[in-house]
């Protein structure tokens, strides 16, 4: 269970520590993925610090609330959430991508305490959430799916896919974000293959559709709130969002999608994020 539901200004001083420990894993391991972990680190705080059903001594708990960064390569947001929530030592966070660590370059069930589903292809982690939600309704389980999928990613087949399964079988326990921050990899999302109308699209397939600001926590905390109580269809949440979010020169910049800072900028990123040089 949730031991204290942090308040809004607590939430937000708490995205800011995952935002730094993003910045200091990417730095120390010399790779990683900042821009897509910073736009989504205000939603994973609200989930895992205010919303989910968990208990830390506990990650298999069977009752828990189940939670699946399907866009696997922004793992050291959910890293980063993990440890400051208390599922391991933070001293772990600088083991990121080393040999046997926990902290492997996508996420493992099998390493890493309280990760719920092993990722990697773009499209699986929703499908598996489609999964997890039926098996709820088949065991009479009340705990509750959440599923975070990239924009990007969304040009995955799978998606859509599952997108009609939950529709199918009225997934109420199912909530998919959309964490859309308009890049993917290397470039624009509208250059690669435009995905818009992006609510249209959703409604079309039977899904309850909210559209926020990422980053505005108290809008998030409200939204998230708001998805438990909507019954008969699953509801995605579309988060407007911004790569590399926190990190002025990150910021809607590509390049950040996979990269490490080098000193300087690591400096500076910290910096910007409340940290005295």
């Amino acid at each position: 269970m949730i031991d204290k539901k942090l308040s809004v200004p607590e939430l937000e001083q708490m995205a800011k520590q995952i935002r730094r420990d993003i910045i200091d894993m990417i730095f120390t391991a010399n790779a990683g993925h900042p821009g897509g972990s910073l736009s989504a680190t205000d939603i994973l705080t609200a989930l895992y610090f205010r919303m989910m059903r968990i208990e830390i001594q506990n990650p298999q708990w069977e009752d828990r609330d189940r939670f699946i960064l399907s866009k696997g390569h922004a793992c050291p947001v959910w890293y980063a959430t993990l440890a400051n929530r208390g599922f391991y030592d933070r001293a772990h966070l600088k083991t990121l991508r080393k040999l046997n660590s926990l902290l492997q370059g996508h996420a493992d069930m099998k390493k890493t305490p309280g990760v719920d589903m092993t990722v990697g292809s773009l499209g699986q982690g929703f499908s598996a959430g489609v999964g997890m939600s039926l098996a709820a309704r088949y065991l009479k389980k009340d705990f509750h799916v959440w599923v975070m999928i990239g924009d990007g990613e969304m040009q995955e087949g799978a998606v859509w896919e599952a997108a009609m399964a939950g529709a199918k079988w009225k997934l109420d326990n199912l909530t998919a974000i959309l964490d859309k921050n308009g890049l993917q990899n290397d470039t624009f999302i509208e250059k690669v293959m435009p995905i818009e109308p992006v609510a249209d699209k959703w409604r079309a397939f039977g899904w309850n559709v909210i559209e926020i600001d990422g980053h505005n926590m108290t809008q998030i905390v409200s939204t998230l709130d708001c998805a438990l109580t909507i019954k008969g269809v699953p509801t995605i949440i579309i988060a407007n969002t911004i790569k590399g979010k926190g990190v002025s020169f990150m910021e809607n910049q590509p390049e950040w999608h996979g990269k490490a800072p080098n000193a300087e900028q690591y400096r500076q990123a910290m910096q910007e994020l409340g940290v005295a040089q």
